[in-house]
């Protein structure tokens, strides 16, 4: 106990001091104001997948199609085979907002062999871009559900142009109002930043690589150059997939932001529980080993502090209280963040361990031939897609 107590206790040092201060988040936060000096009018073409979205559009497709930036703007939602009227809704709400010249909506071509649902999605509105000979240097890849804010996206840009970056993406604000949202959605954007500290990520001389598929904005000649989207079109985790792909082309940046919300609802805890299920064990590399090596590593750094605590005695005991009280402090940041009670930290051990029963879920799951489940799609590691 002594030992595994006092081996956690140094490992929170090194998270808390040389872990790229992945716990903290001022300075991460978009704050762009405006166009760079001297930066050109760059004309954007948002570009949205959507697979049977018609709950969220009302909310999200207005603001975005609303939003203003220093040159031409454009939006092209492919609607990948809907059984619920996401295409023909679309144009209504465009319609209604006078933003009907704005917005084209064009349908998702079949699927490939070997590419993951939403990137084959994105793949056939860069087609259409192609085809019909749309200029734009900039792509922003958006999900369906997510909400921008007035002035949101020229503040992406902004931040892009000031950056000088070949990707600007942003950890949108996921929804926090349902008990399970509240518990564990500011825990799933900790242990996200943990894996890869956004410190870490803007800086070209690490190998640290990664964004936020909820709001991207790639150069386009620089992913042309990087092979386009054909070079990660298996990728279950695309937007990390983006991230390292584009980090190869030049700088990258990963930011917060309170501007940019995602409004797809977890009201239970086996809906977050499914959000998991879908990529956890994909994030392993579909490797028993590493599945081993993460759960061993999960329980050290976020197990062992609290029963050392709780049952140990002497410096075991004493080791754990640190430990335990280095994890909570190092959470209050998110915690704000998120506008939940700072004291939530003390219960991420419990947090911690549903996502690791989670992670091994994952594991099975893949294991069976069902993983990556997503809309009635189930995606295997093989890169064979198929209707569930």
């Amino acid at each position: 106990m002594m030992v595994c107590a006092i081996l956690a206790l140094c490992v929170w040092g090194v998270l808390l001091f040389a872990r790229g201060g992945f716990w903290r988040v001022d300075g991460e936060l978009l704050e762009g104001k405006g166009s760079a000096p001297g930066a050109e009018r760059r004309a954007i073409l948002a570009i949205v997948p959507a697979r049977n979205e018609a709950d969220v559009l009302p909310t999200t497709l207005p603001a975005l199609l609303t939003q203003t930036t220093s040159g031409p703007f454009r939006v092209l939602l492919v609607d990948d085979h809907s059984s619920d009227g996401t295409g023909a809704l679309a144009r209504r709400l465009a319609a209604e907002c006078g933003a009907a010249d704005r917005l084209t909506v064009i349908e998702a071509a079949p699927l490939r062999k070997g590419w993951t649902g939403k990137l084959g999605a994105m793949q056939s509105g860069l087609d259409h871009a192609r085809a019909t000979g749309e200029s734009a240097e900039r792509i922003l890849f958006t999900d369906a559900d997510i909400a921008y804010g007035p002035g949101a996206l020229a503040r992406l840009e902004a931040e892009a142009d000031q950056r000088g970056t070949v990707l600007a993406s942003l950890m949108v604000k996921l929804r926090a109002e349902s008990a399970a949202e509240r518990w564990l959605i500011p825990a799933f954007v900790y242990f996200f930043r943990m894996l890869y500290p956004f410190r870490w990520v803007a800086d070209p001389g690490r190998r640290t690589a990664a964004a936020a598929g909820g709001a991207m904005l790639v150069d386009r000649k620089a992913l042309d150059a990087m092979g386009g989207l054909d070079a990660i079109r298996g990728s279950l985790i695309d937007d990390v997939a983006m991230g390292t792909l584009m980090k190869k082309a030049g700088p990258v940046w990963l930011g917060l932001t309170n501007a940019v919300h995602s409004v797809r609802a977890y009201p239970a805890f086996k809906d977050i529980q499914a959000m998991v299920v879908r990529s956890a064990y994909t994030e392993l590399r579909h490797s028993p080993l590493r599945l081993l090596i993460a759960i061993l590593g999960l329980s050290l750094v976020f197990l062992v502090p609290p029963v050392a605590a709780l049952v140990g005695d002497g410096p075991a005991r004493l080791a754990g209280i640190i430990a335990w009280a280095a994890m909570a402090l190092s959470f209050v940041p998110i915690a704000r963040f998120y506008g939940v009670g700072a004291w939530r930290g003390l219960a991420l051990p419990g947090v911690a361990a549903l996502y690791g029963v989670f992670t091994v879920q994952s594991a099975v799951l893949h294991a069976m031939g069902r993983g990556g489940a997503w809309k009635g799609r189930v995606q295997a590691a093989t890169g064979e897609t198929h209707e569930a």
